[in-house]
This record gives C-alpha cells, sequence and structure tokens, in this order.
C-alpha cells in the first residue's frame, strides 16, 4: 500500500516511508496547549505565576501553619523590630485567639494545634504596637484580598461575558438599550455606592444576619464584585462584534443553533483569551480598591485584618521622632510583589494567548 501510493505520489517507498515517519514526530497541538507552552518559556511570567500559586496555598492555609494568632494581644511601650530566624526559631505560647471563623478554617486550626501543640514562630517581620506578630497578620490579611479579588473575577465572568456577549450578538436596538445602561452605570461615583450600602448594611445588620444570613463582608464582597463587570462587557462585546458575522457563526445559525447556544458554545470560547488576560488585570485593581476602602474604615474590620488594615496600623506609627519602618515595609513589600507579579502574568498571558504569535518561537 505505501509503495502504491508512493508511485502515485511519484515517491520511492523509502521516500515515502521517511515522510510518514517524520510526520508522525510532529504532532499537532491546540491554541491553549501552544500558549501553555510559550507561557513556560516566558521565564518572568512563569516564575511570577509560581510565586502567585505559592502565596495564594500559603495564605489559604494560614490557620494550619505555626504562625501565631494575628489579634494576639501583648501591649507593651513600642513595637518590637524584625529577629533573624536563626537568631529566634519560634517559641511556646500559642493562644488560640481568633475571631468567628469557618468551618474549614476552625479545623484547620484543630490539625494546627494537633501537629505543632502551643509551638510558634518568632517575630521574624516584628510586631506592631499592641505585640501582634507582623508575619501573621500579613498572611492572614492576604487572604482577604485574594477572597475580594476571586469575588470581583467571578462577577466579571458571570455577569460581564454574558451581558457583554449578549450585547454584541444580537446587535440593534438591544444593544443599544443595554450598552447605555452601561454608560449610566459608568457615570455613577461608586465611592458613593459603597458608602451608602454599607450604611445601609450596618444599620440593619442584625436582621440580615439573623434572616437571611448575610454579613457584612459576604455584602462587601459583592459590592466590590459588582463594580467591576462593567468594563469586562465592553470588552466582550467588542470582541463578540467582530466575530457575529464570521462562518461558523453563519454555519451555526443555519444549522438551527438557538442564540444561547451560539453565544455560550462558540462566541464565548473564542474570545476567552481576552477575557483571562483582563482577568489578570482586574485583580490587582480589586486589590487595591479594598485595601483603600478598608484604609478608610469602609472595608474590613477589626479583629479581622486586611493589607487596608495594615496600612493604617503603618501610618499612624509614621512620625518626625521615630519611624518604625517595619511596620510600612513589610506589608507594603507584600502588597507591591504580589500586584507585580500578577500584573506580570498578566504581560506573559497577553502575548503567549496572541494568536498572531503563534508558531514564531
Amino acid at each position: 500500500m505505501a509503495d502504491e501510493r508512493g508511485w502515485s505520489l511519484g515517491l520511492g517507498g523509502g521516500d515515502l516511508e521517511r515522510l510518514l515517519a517524520e510526520a508522525a514526530q510532529h504532532k499537532g497541538e491546540s491554541l491553549w496547549q501552544d500558549a501553555w507552552r510559550r507561557l513556560r518559556r516566558n521565564r518572568t511570567a512563569w516564575w511570577s505565576l509560581v510565586f502567585l500559586a505559592v502565596f495564594t496555598a500559603v495564605a489559604f492555609l494560614a490557620p494550619l501553619l505555626p504562625l501565631p494568632s494575628p489579634v494576639t494581644l501583648d501591649l507593651q511601650l513600642e513595637p518590637q523590630p524584625p529577629v533573624a530566624p536563626w537568631t529566634e526559631l519560634g517559641r511556646h505560647g500559642f493562644e488560640r485567639d481568633y475571631w468567628e471563623l469557618s468551618w474549614i478554617d476552625e479545623r484547620l486550626v484543630d490539625a494546627r494545634v494537633a501537629l505543632f501543640g502551643d509551638w510558634q514562630t518568632g517575630p521574624w517581620l516584628g510586631t506592631d504596637a499592641k505585640g501582634r506578630d507582623i508575619l501573621a497578620r500579613i498572611v492572614w490579611g492576604s487572604r482577604t484580598s485574594i477572597l475580594v479579588a476571586l469575588a470581583a473575577a467571578l462577577c466579571s465572568l458571570a455577569i460581564g461575558v454574558t451581558y457583554g456577549a449578549l450585547a454584541g450578538y444580537l446587535g440593534g436596538a438591544i444593544d443599544n438599550v443595554m450598552m447605555r445602561i452601561v454608560d449610566i452605570l459608568y457615570s455613577i461615583p461608586f465611592i458613593f455606592v459603597v458608602i451608602f450600602l454599607i450604611t445601609i448594611v450596618n444599620e440593619y445588620r442584625a436582621e440580615l444576619e439573623d434572616t437571611y444570613g448575610i454579613d457584612r463582608e459576604t455584602i462587601f464582597y459583592l459590592v466590590i464584585g459588582a463594580i467591576y463587570w462593567l468594563t469586562m462587557a465592553r470588552v466582550v462585546r467588542g470582541q463578540v462584534l467582530s466575530l457575529r458575522h464570521a462562518e461558523f457563526i453563519d454555519a451555526a445559525r443555519v444549522l438551527g443553533a438557538s442564540t444561547r447556544r451560539i453565544v455560550f458554545v462558540h462566541l464565548v470560547p473564542n474570545v476567552l483569551s481576552i477575557v483571562i488576560v483582563y482577568l489578570t488585570l482586574t485583580i490587582p485593581a480589586v486589590m487595591l480598591f479594598e485595601a483603600f476602602l478598608s484604609f478608610l474604615g469602609l472595608g474590613i474590620e477589626p479583629p479581622k485584618v486586611s493589607w487596608g488594615l495594615l496600612a493604617v496600623d503603618g501610618s499612624e506609627m509614621v512620625n518626625p521622632v521615630r519611624l518604625y519602618w517595619w511596620l510600612v515595609l513589610f506589608p507594603a513589600g507584600a502588597m507591591g510583589a504580589t500586584l507585580l507579579a500578577l500584573n506580570l502574568v498578566g504581560d506573559g498571558l497577553r502575548d503567549a494567548l496572541d494568536p498572531k504569535l503563534r508558531g514564531k518561537d
């Protein structure tokens, strides 16, 4: 059979077998496989992604780590400076002193006590004026920022992608009405919306928690998440407008595919690359916004901790007499490193998912 095909193509049997062997060595790859390969070749973006994965894992496993409680007080005259780990690896005296934790966090704390007993790490990053460990507060505070960022990302995906894809595909008057609604929402100063909603929640906090099981923190997450879907809707709409008259969409329409199937099966998967890149840019903005609101006293409330509350504690200790540098440097460094890594990953994903660069490296 190989000889017959070889003679029909003007090739000898040995040449055809060689070509077939070479073809077998070169396997095709999808767009996502090619993007993953190029992302791994981008060392800066890859190591930034590894850093974010490790940092996120440490943040969510904070109850399991042998860290001091972030709210245990040890009142003293002034903050204590950092000590090197080899100078003071740790000490005994861990106190199970937390706010109301979730069921999962409670089980993790139980595992922490079973593994490490009352041993805890030393003040490697120093303490504040109330004797609270800075390392523990940074790790626990990062959980809040990550949760807020995830809430905003999910809202952007659920609301922004659906809204923008429907507006772009339906077009005409429906598109105009839907995008004018987005323009109206854009014109609202969201800082005032947040202040208004948080004020309402504080007024009816007991009723909301008892009747609906909704606390102030949940409202805070939802409000921030609901703000960031507007730009996502515009981005997705613009991409869908360029694809709505493509040949594969016309073919699906002729075959009788419903609007929902065309939007979610054919259009949305083709704009996911843009969506993923935009999400990596949304998450740093959300983290900064949460820190800003917490700094103003509109976000997370003590005894819980967030990066915004750490900024408040650091600003209170900045004075012309003496600068307690570790209260400012370490929280700012953790937040800055996370935001930088997110932006580097976003740049790497933008290059990796660009179809114009496919096959050029």
